[in-house]
Parts: C-alpha cells; sequence; structure tokens
C-alpha cells in the first residue's frame, strides 16, 4: 500500500524522500525503448524489488521530449488502480533521470506469444475484464491511452487529433483523422485497441495486416474495405464481443465498462472479484525463470558505451577530472529541468498542481502501464 506521509514532521519529511540512484541496486537490464532503458533493481534499505525506467537527459532535449516526460510524471503522480503500475519514486543524476515503479516479473503478453502461449477463451476473458477495468478508470481520470505510446499527449478540448503510437493497434478514426482534418477521436480508441489486443491473444495474429511502415492512405482504405475475420473455433459470445470492440464506426463500437457488461460473453463475470484478484487464472507464468528477452542484459553490459551498473564510477571520474565544474552544467537544460542534478522529482505525498485533462500514456517497449491478475503486463 502506498503511506500517507502528510503527517510527518517536517525533518523527518526530507530524510524520507531524499532517494536516488544510490539507494538502489542494479540486478539486470529487461527491455529497451528508442531512448529509454528499464532495469530490476533493489532498494538497499528495505530489500524490496522494482522496475525502473530511465532516460537520458541529453537525449530528451534533442528529441524535445522534456515536456512529454514531466507530463507523464503528473499523470503517474495522480492515478492508482488495482490494475495500472504505480510510481514509486523518480529522480535525477548529471546524466538521467529516473522512475521507479512496480515490478512484474510474469513478462508482457508478447513475450509470451512469442513462446507459443495458446491463450484460452477463460483467460482472455479475464485480461478483458482487467484491462476494461483500468480503462474506465483512466477513463474517469479524463485520460486516454492511445495504445503503447511513449509520448505524454495533451489534447485540445474534447477530442485528439495527433498521430502517433503503434500503427497495428491504433483505431481508424485516428488515421481518418490525421488524413482528412477530421473531427478528431476520444475514448473509443482504447477500446478498439482492447479488440485488437483479445484477438492476437486467441489466434496468435492481429485482425488487420498492419505494419509500423504502412502508409495511412492505405490504412484508411484498408479499413473501409477488409473486413475481419473471425474464425468458428470461438463461441459466439467471443465472437459477438470482439465484433463490438472492432467496430470501425466509434459511434457503434464498444467503449466504456458499462457497455461491456451488457455483453453474454461477460454476464457471469463476478467485476468484484475481478477487481480484489480472486479469479483463478487461466494461465501462470513460471516463477522459476525471467520472462524477458535476455539480448537486453547482454547489450547492456557489452555494446552500450555508458552502462549503467558503472554510472558511480564514471561520473566520479568525470567530477575528479574538473571540480569546479559542475558536469550538470555541461548540458543547456531547458528551464523544466532542475538544475540540481540530485533533485528529487517527484515524491509520493507531493500532489503537483495539476487538473487530469487529455493526456495519452503508454509505451511501445517499456512494460506497459496495465497490470494482469497474474503480473502478467499487456
Amino acid at each position: 500500500e502506498h503511506l500517507n506521509y502528510t503527517n510527518l514532521p517536517p525533518l523527518l519529511f526530507c530524510f524520507v524522500f531524499i532517494v536516488n540512484f544510490d539507494h538502489f541496486q542494479i540486478l539486470r537490464a529487461i527491455g529497451k525503448g528508442s531512448f529509454g532503458k528499464v532495469c530490476i533493481v533493489q532498494k538497499r534499505d528495505t530489500e524490496k524489488m522494482y522496475a525502473m525506467k530511465y532516460m537520458n537527459k541529453q537525449q530528451c532535449i534533442e528529441r524535445d521530449e522534456v515536456r512529454n516526460v514531466f507530463r507523464e510524471l503528473e499523470i503517474l503522480q495522480e492515478i492508482e488502480h488495482v490494475f495500472l503500475v504505480n510510481l514509486w519514486y523518480s529522480f535525477q543524476d548529471e546524466e538521467d533521470m529516473f522512475m521507479v515503479v512496480d515490478l512484474l516479473l510474469g513478462g508482457d503478453l508478447r513475450y509470451h506469444l512469442q513462446q507459443n502461449v495458446q491463450f484460452t477463451e477463460e483467460t482472455v476473458k479475464l485480461y478483458i475484464c482487467e484491462m476494461a477495468s483500468a480503462l474506465d478508470y483512466l477513463r474517469s481520470q479524463r485520460i486516454i491511452h492511445r495504445v503503447f505510446l511513449w509520448k505524454c499527449h495533451v489534447l485540445d478540448g474534447e477530442r485528439a487529433t495527433a498521430l502517433a503510437g503503434t500503427k497495428p493497434y491504433m483505431a481508424p478514426e485516428i488515421f481518418h483523422s490525421f488524413l482528412n482534418g477530421g473531427s478528431g477521436y476520444s475514448f473509443e480508441v482504447d477500446w478498439w485497441s482492447l479488440g485488437v489486443i483479445a484477438y492476437e491473444l486467441l489466434r496468435g495474429w492481429r485482425p488487420y495486416d498492419i505494419h509500423s511502415n504502412s502508409p495511412v492512405e492505405s490504412l484508411v482504405q484498408l479499413f473501409s474495405t477488409v473486413s475481419v475475420q473471425y474464425t468458428t473455433a470461438w463461441s459466439k459470445d467471443m465472437v459477438a464481443l470482439l465484433r463490438k470492440l472492432l467496430t470501425v464506426n466509434p459511434e457503434h463500437r464498444f467503449s466504456s465498462l458499462a457497455n461491456i457488461q451488457t455483453s453474454s460473453y461477460l454476464s457471469n463475470v463476478d467485476w468484484d472479484e475481478i477487481c480484489e484478484k480472486k479469479v483463478e487464472p487461466g494461465f501462470i507464468p513460471n516463477k522459476g525463470r525471467l520472462h524477458c528477452d535476455p539480448t537486453f542484459e547482454l547489450e547492456e553490459m557489452i555494446l552500450e558505451s555508458r552502462p549503467l551498473h558503472k554510472k558511480k564510477k564514471r561520473l566520479a571520474k568525470n567530477k575528479s577530472r574538473d571540480n569546479s565544474k559542475d558536469s550538470s552544467q555541461s548540458v543547456s537544460l531547458p528551464s523544466q529541468w532542475p538544475k540540481d542534478p540530485n533533485t528529487t522529482l517527484m515524491q509520493p505525498s507531493m500532489k503537483l498542481s495539476f487538473t487530469p485533462l487529455h493526456y495519452s500514456i503508454g509505451s511501445p517497449r517499456f512494460p506497459t502501464i496495465f497490470e494482469s491478475h497474474t503480473d502478467v503486463a499487456p
């Protein structure tokens, strides 16, 4: 459980929240994104394990991602749900910024699909319920997940118009809006993505043959001419639910928890038991192994020019090279970025002045924001 530190004396408050890189032992790398990585860490005082996501500050600046990083921190600070990954600490040093979140050792669903795991309808039903519960909570916070998307994107008004994300999971109206300057899109896009994920878990491939380099024009044409194929091996109720999630017209699509609760396929679901994690999952990852690609650790040890496990020695060497020059000042930091490299960027009890309007959150390769009943992150 998250602790309430608001009533602690000021001196104790300061003592509790001075957290930095030295408080964690680096165990191994488990993931990589376009300019960030994720590793397993153990907090030295409590011996509790977490996932630590870290991004190079210079690359954030070069890619104009600083504002997006801080928006993500704001969002993660505000949300808490049984099926969401929780943020525990965030801080920075001269080179990187860090976010310490819950560790899910079961691996993500993409990994298990690649390992040829066959998911049954009952297992997929549980995942649908858990993800639907999380999406419903995000909607209550005025947040659009918008599919495995690293960027945090502020939306104008009631609808978004940007094209960003992983194309195979993106709803048709996103492409229409981008191409034709349409009226944009809203929360319905997340429920399309849920349908794509459920279909892929059951069949092993996605309902449409879409790739990251597929032209937007061809995708608009694809959705208007190609129908999703459903196998006769699936139950009629499951197919009916998938049809409602994969409806091209968002006005006719299931797009809320209340909608899918009317589905015959989910008529026997006890939603209280789902949220209390009392439903026995049909698939439990082997706890005796680490469910991630081992090449991430090899790349970190062999190919990485600035490996994380050598950071302390590297920073000490840089400081001794020129004690009169703070290495954090060698980079022209934007005004949003704290100048002190030891600044804690986010503290669990310090709620920012933040109104959760319309944001999009997610990640292409890092563990996603969803947590499943069995610590498998879809």
